[in-house]
């Protein structure tokens, strides 16, 4: 017999074996292998109810254990370490440092490279103030969550990241106009807008925004908006704690029009649904590539209109999410 076909016959002799209740010693001295290799093969029978070579996932990585332990450990201490001092670190161990496998390795450890998403700089009295408000809130009754007007300004660049486009082209042709997507210094212009979720007024600022111009905007387009949304006159208003919103003739002007202003925590954006809304209005936008800031609105507009309304009660309906995720946060940033 061939020796895989005699190892093959000695797996089953053992397990055959262990099957009728005789001890490993005896294996050892009656079969004359090590002690080792019976443990061995009866805990694979035991974990995987064969014997055979299972195939494996892929060719055996070159890194070691200790290896992999140590990256792992690197990246855990310090989530913001670079592929590349994960890499020299390597190289100093004496251990492989290929990139593609110290990746894999960091991966299979259930860590994955993502982009940093970008959140508020939060102090602990922000922190606080955070938590404060989602506890009084989460009591609110939905019929006073649906009163609400959220609102807030953006601004959306001509030339922005995510203006893509995929082309079909033939090879050599990359640089060639109808092949290319123009660009410009600076992100070539942008507009500022406010607007209600609803959705509600978009209005585009022209000029840099004071508190007067922010209390024109008031004046000609909330309750305008609050009535377009069906929310009734007792309506609740929200905005962030901006300057020229808290600023005293703002704050007259709400008052006069006995507009009910909701109190509202500093540094706090992943508690208003209309962020999410801004996000579908740039993508919406980006994929029309406006050419000039007089288009960029038209286009604005024109896709504010087309946003679903299934979509902005959605939004709405997750305030109270968005409330229970800040109090599991202590306060702090969450996944909104």
């Amino acid at each position: 017999m061939k020796s895989k076909e005699l190892f093959v016959d000695l797996r089953d002799r053992i397990v055959s074996r262990h099957k009728s209740g005789e001890g490993y010693r005896n294996f050892f001295a009656a079969l004359k292998v090590p002690m080792s290799t019976v443990a061995s093969i009866i805990h694979k029978w035991k974990k995987f109810e064969t014997t055979r070579t299972l195939p494996r996932a892929g060719r055996p990585s070159k890194l070691s254990d200790r290896g992999r332990r140590a990256l792992v450990r690197k990246v855990t201490k310090n989530l913001m370490v670079t592929l590349s001092e994960l890499q020299r670190s390597s190289v100093e161990r004496g251990e492989p440092s290929r990139r593609t496998t110290i990746s894999a390795a960091i991966q299979q450890s259930g860590l994955y490279g993502r982009v940093a998403r970008r959140k508020p700089l939060l102090s602990k009295r922000h922190m606080a103030a955070h938590l404060e408000f989602a506890k009084r809130h989460l009591k609110d009754s939905q019929t006073m969550r649906n009163k609400i007007l959220w609102s807030d300004e953006t601004k959306i660049e001509l030339f922005g990241v995510n203006a893509r486009r995929h082309v079909w082209r033939k090879p050599g042709t990359a640089h060639h106009q109808a092949n290319t997507i123009p660009t410009v210094k600076h992100g070539g212009g942008s507009i500022m807008l406010w607007g209600c979720l609803g959705t509600g007024r978009l209005v585009r600022i022209k000029r840099k925004m004071t508190a007067a111009l922010y209390r024109d905007i008031l004046d000609e387009n909330l309750l305008q908006s609050a009535l377009d949304l069906r929310l009734g006159r007792r309506f609740i208003f929200q905005q962030d704690n901006n300057l020229k919103h808290t600023a005293k003739i703002s704050k007259e002007w709400l008052q006069d029009n006995s507009v009910n202003v909701l109190e509202w925590p500093s540094q706090s954006p992943d508690l208003n649904p209309i962020e999410h809304l801004w996000r579908d209005l740039k993508m919406a936008v980006h994929r029309r590539f406006p050419s000039n800031p007089m288009e960029l609105e038209r286009c604005c507009k024109e896709e504010w209109a087309k946003l679903a309304k299934d979509r902005c009660a959605k939004l709405v309906a997750s305030y109270s999410k968005r409330l229970e995720a800040g109090i599991a946060a202590k306060g702090a940033s969450t996944k909104y």
